[in-house]
């Protein structure tokens, strides 16, 4: 009696959207993925509103995403591109190094930041690692992202209680008021107009109960500690918009 054969290993195939508007990148990156079993490019566009349109007819899993696209910025495109499909895995592909960056894409619900000047295999390899559900970053991002933890509960950001009356936007805002952060910065790392962010903050006092930033970062704190449970906002007169 002769021995079963081994069964034959199925390979997922990795649907890859590429957005960049350099038409020689994106070029490379067809070169680099033509021969490489198990990924299939499903599109490729030059900007974040083609990316976002691609997403219902080339059904990505992975998008791969210009680091620094004109316009609307990556951080920006990256949030919508996760608001329009929960599932598909952003991985921000960046001309340079730039911890904060990346961070700043992480945060946004990238999956992974690495710099163009990677090998082919090693991004081939970063993909395929994506579907597997590991994060495609290098080990400095690692260790800078283990150093921002490690901070966290110190400064406080990025900690949440169970409820509150805040939604996820407005506890971002909330962060970087506890951060001292200006309005422009605030606009700048989340990309957002300044006019944004004044309604976000004004939504945020208001909901707190508060006059002020440092009453709101008083609020804050007090919230992280106790893991407050509201039913209904603190007592406190209310902000005209």
């Amino acid at each position: 009696m002769s021995s079963a054969e081994p069964s034959p290993v199925v390979e997922t195939t990795l649907r890859l959207l590429i957005v960049d508007d350099d038409p020689l990148v994106r070029a490379a990156l067809r070169t680099a993925m033509a021969d490489t079993r198990g990924i299939l490019i499903a599109g490729e566009v030059a900007d974040g509103d083609a990316a976002i349109a691609a997403l219902s007819h080339c059904r990505p899993q992975v998008v791969l995403l210009d680091g620094e696209m004109p316009g609307v910025d990556t951080v920006t495109i990256t949030r919508r591109l996760r608001e329009r499909d929960p599932n598909v895995h952003v991985v921000v592909f960046s001309s340079r190094e730039d911890d904060e960056r990346g961070i700043r894409g992480l945060r946004a619900g990238a999956v992974g930041f690495l710099v163009k000047d990677v090998s082919g295999d090693a991004l081939v390899r970063s993909l395929q690692g994506v579907l597997r559900g590991e994060a495609a970053v290098s080990r400095s991002l690692a260790l800078k992202i283990v150093q921002y933890l490690r901070e966290m509960p110190d400064a406080g950001r990025g900690m949440r209680p169970v409820w509150s009356p805040l939604t996820s936007r407005e506890w971002e805002v909330l962060d970087l008021i506890c951060a001292g952060r200006t309005t422009n910065a605030m606009a700048q790392e989340l990309g957002l107009a300044p006019e944004t962010v004044r309604s976000h903050v004004k939504r945020v006092l208001a909901k707190l109960g508060v006059g002020s930033r440092a009453e709101a970062a008083a609020v804050a704190e007090r919230l992280r500690a106790v893991d407050g449970d509201w039913s209904e906002p603190p007592v406190g007169e209310e902000l005209e918009h």
